[in-house]
């Protein structure tokens, strides 16, 4: 079976291969610059196995350095740009890289925590015989949410990238793809290796811009856009014009996404919606409806050709892989995973057999496209000299996704615009809570496990305060 260094070899042409942020190379040009950075790489003493982290936005060094890692059989190990503080330590930590490779922003984070790295400029010449890798090798580690705990490294073998089925999109020939979704997450790397592997162009964009998103599609002439249900919901939302289905789209894929939205999306802008589809970085996608196929809105679809899917008795979806090297090994540094993965989401088969998605088991958070770990979060808010006990929970949101409530217990009063401060300076944007309630305890049972149940059902109440009514939000261009 082949690797992605050996697929970038056979396809080494001077067809467009990836546009991000402004720069292009071909599929030569890349392969070119794959080989220039592992010799940067081997230089710097990277060898086979090894982690290199990446704190960068999407751009085409970005990019470079996914196939530069592939091609030295080190270990990519893509860092989300927005962690800062005890978030980002958390994770160089655990994995630690042999190198660190980050732009401006990312060396600034860096220096908070006491670590150094390197710019892309840094990494200059140097020779290295590229690495034979096989499909078992693991090509990157991407971290999860944490939903249970910490959050934990997936080792993805270099399999994974390859052996995945082409039905959920339905790639054709001549398909151009285009997404905004960042290059430290696992879909917009997906969409870079279906790229490679059908030999097709793809356009990368640094951020997304609602008012902007049909306009780059029609300046990229995409037949392909990936976003998360959050984007098409924001292009919903701009003024109508009557050449809104001006435009080369076929496909849409956006989750979450309601079957009214889909039906409004395809009407105004014209590509069929797709929606039907459940997964995690662990696998990729577990079910899905065939692009083939119209499936049933409201749905996550069929088990994938790929995987062997089955309830547990709770309702808890498993998955087995039913060729070799089609999943992740485990969570970094164990390889030791059981036959079945347990996902920690619950879902029913309703009487067609379409799987219907439940809920989380476990207290997981999504807000502005990323997973977010409550445990981790909670610690971070807790570590503010005046609070003594935190607990967040998910709020029904405007749009899609969930918006963030934090339950605490303080010492004594706290100002909200000191205490958005301190989530500013230590959290992500996207993990700071927009609501936030002052407790006189949180509820517990017997054995002091927070009922987050109570919190949940509390919701929105009058006693919360909500930050964006406030005024206290991080612009865009203050994010990093």
């Amino acid at each position: 079976m082949a690797t992605i260094p050996v697929v970038l070899e056979e396809r080494a042409s001077d067809a467009l291969f990836v546009s991000c942020a402004g720069a292009t190379r071909s599929f030569k040009q890349e392969r070119d610059e794959a080989e220039r950075l592992a010799g940067a790489l081997y230089a710097r003493g990277v060898r086979k196995g090894e982690r290199v982290a990446t704190i960068l936005p999407n751009c085409i060094e970005h990019v470079d350095l996914i196939f530069a890692c592939a091609r030295l059989g080190a270990i990519h190990v893509p860092v989300n740009v927005f962690l800062k503080g005890d978030f980002l330590r958390y994770q160089l930590d655990d994995c630690s890289p042999a190198v660190v490779v980050a732009d401006d922003a990312g060396l600034d984070a860096l220096r908070e925590i006491g670590r150094e790295g390197i710019r892309p400029d840094d990494l200059d010449g140097g020779d290295a015989t590229p690495a034979i890798v096989e499909p078992a090798d693991v090509m990157s580690i991407i971290y999860t949410s944490g939903t249970t705990g910490m959050p934990k490294g997936c080792m993805l073998p270099f399999g994974y990238h390859i052996q995945q089925d082409n039905s959920l999109l339905d790639y054709r020939p001549g398909d151009v793809l285009y997404t905004a979704l960042p290059l430290f997450h696992g879909w917009a790397r997906g969409m870079l290796f279906a790229a490679l592997n059908h030999g097709l162009a793809m356009h990368i964009d640094a951020d997304f811009s609602a008012t902007s998103a049909l306009q780059r599609i029609r300046e990229t002439k995409a037949t392909v856009f990936s976003g998360v249900g959050a984007m098409g919901m924001a292009m919903l939302a701009q003024q109508p014009r009557d050449d809104d289905g001006s435009n080369d789209l076929r496909v849409a894929f956006m989750i979450p996404f309601s079957a009214d939205a889909e039906k409004t999306f395809t009407a105004r802008f014209g590509p069929r919606v797709q929606s039907q589809m459940y997964g995690q970085t662990e696998t990729g996608a577990i079910t899905f409806t065939p692009l083939a196929e119209r499936g049933k809105p409201g749905t996550i679809g069929k088990p994938s050709p790929t995987y062997d899917v089955r309830l547990a008795d709770d309702g808890e979806v498993l998955v087995r892989e039913k060729r070799p090297d089609t999943m992740f090994k485990g969570y970094w540094p164990s390889a030791d995973r059981p036959e079945w993965h347990h996902t920690g989401d619950l879902a029913r088969v309703d009487d067609d057999g379409y799987f219907v998605f439940v809920d989380r088991k476990k207290d997981a958070l999504r807000r502005r496209g990323e997973n977010i770990s409550s445990v981790q979060l909670e610690a971070a808010i807790a570590s503010h000299e005046q609070i003594t006990e935190a607990a967040v929970v998910a709020v029904e949101a405007e749009l899609t996704e969930d918006e963030i409530k934090a339950c605490i217990v303080t010492t004594g009063p706290i100002d909200p615009s000191d205490l958005f401060t301190f989530f500013r300076e230590r959290l992500p944007y996207f993990a700071i809570p927009r609501y936030v309630e002052i407790v006189d305890a949180l509820p517990k049972t017997a054995t002091m496990r927070v009922q987050k149940h109570v919190l949940r059902s509390a919701g929105v109440t009058t006693a919360t305060w909500d930050f964006e009514a406030l005024g206290l939000t991080v612009a865009r261009d203050e994010r990093r």
